[in-house]
């Protein structure tokens, strides 16, 4: 079986020089790691999947003191106790936003989904106490906990330093004086291989200073008519799995999507969920906004079966396309204030995603 990280391959190949492939082969709990850390790839789709992973990494941390080796004794123990691993997951990278699933019920049911023929449960529940099956520890006679904990921690040195190369490309831009050059770096970091959540928090803060340089005209009365600015928030954090809508602009009443090109059927998932209130989808693409448009609707039509109350749902429920395409041509039509306020949203956004101002306080 081949293992699909290279730092993986690494860390098995110090550990177990002879048989490093044969461990692997015979451990489902080094398989399923190596599944969950594709996140490190800087085009990756996927979640990054700390809770499922720290859960795991919790309950080896404190196992490798207490038990290493030691198999008579761990067969005896009952596990540790939930506020323990729970408040020591919290206070990792990344971790101090995370929730109790992992720990309860989420690794074990992926799991059994992800790796065939693995009867035992990895994670063992037992009335508030967790640990891990011990068929999972041992392998071929190698306890192999101190090897997955190590390859989590480079996990997790891998992440942080993706994570604040951001940050280096952020504080580069606030010292460039060309403003030309500063949009150029910006739409430079607008592409199709771009991961999820910075072309989220990109996308967002070119629209925000797009549009608040529209003004519109409103008022209850006649009397009370202004002019006011476009404003843009953005919802919540990028990887909120809560079925919400990322943008919402204002006074208008919007909704903005951020997907990506290759999956129609969750265009209209999206609309579903908000009962066919027209929204304008930001598309991760340099395909002509046209040209995605034309597709999507030969996939309504292909779906709707020809049911004409279907296809006029889903049609009048398109608001608008954009795509990198447009994002990269109205970060050349704004200002130099504006391109600085691009850049600090970016900065913003992407360091309360990270928790980067929580961690550098402490």
């Amino acid at each position: 079986m081949k293992i699909t990280e290279d730092f993986i391959t690494d860390i098995l190949e110090e550990d177990y020089p002879s048989d490093y492939q044969k461990v692997y082969d015979d451990s489902p709990m080094l398989q399923y790691l190596d599944k969950k850390m594709k996140a490190v790839h800087g085009n990756s789709k996927t979640r990054r999947s700390l809770a499922n992973i720290y859960a795991i990494y919790s309950i080896l941390y404190f196992y490798q003191d207490d038990f290493y080796e030691d198999q008579q004794k761990y067969r005896s123990f009952d596990g540790y106790d939930y506020m323990r691993l729970f408040s020591f997951y919290r206070g990792l990278y990344g971790g101090s936003k995370l929730q109790n699933h992992a720990l309860n019920s989420r690794v074990n049911g992926e799991f059994h989904n992800k790796i065939d023929n693995t009867q035992n449960d990895l994670i063992i529940i037992d009335n508030g106490k967790y640990l891990i099956h011990i068929d999972y520890i041992y392998v071929d006679g190698h306890d192999i906990s101190k090897t997955s904990c190590r390859i989590i921690e480079k996990y997790i040195e891998l992440l942080m330093e993706k994570d604040h190369a951001l940050i280096g490309i952020l504080n580069e831009l606030k010292g460039i004086t060309d403003y030309a050059q500063k949009k150029a770096k910006i739409n430079a970091l607008l592409t199709e291989d771009a991961e999820a959540r910075i072309f989220e928090i990109i996308s967002y803060a070119i629209l925000k200073n797009h549009y608040k340089n529209t003004r519109v005209y409103f008022g209850y009365t006649p009397e009370t008519i202004a002019e006011v600015e476009l404003e843009l928030y953005k919802t919540g954090r990028t990887n909120a799995n809560d079925g919400g809508i990322d943008f919402v602009m204002r006074p208008v009443g919007r909704f903005f999507q951020v997907t990506e090109v290759n999956n129609y059927d969750k265009y209209l998932l999206d609309i579903d969920k908000v009962m066919h209130f027209p929204i304008t989808f930001v598309i991760k693409t340099k395909q002509p906004h046209k040209e995605v448009l034309t597709d999507l609707e030969k996939y309504i039509n292909k779906r709707s079966s020809g049911m004409a109350v279907l296809e006029e749902r889903y049609r009048n429920a398109i608001e608008e396309i954009i795509t990198i395409n447009e994002l990269q041509e109205w970060t050349k039509e704004l200002d130099d204030e504006d391109i600085d306020g691009i850049i600090r949203d970016i900065d913003v956004y992407y360091k309360l995603e990270m928790n980067m101002d929580a961690e550098d306080e402490e």
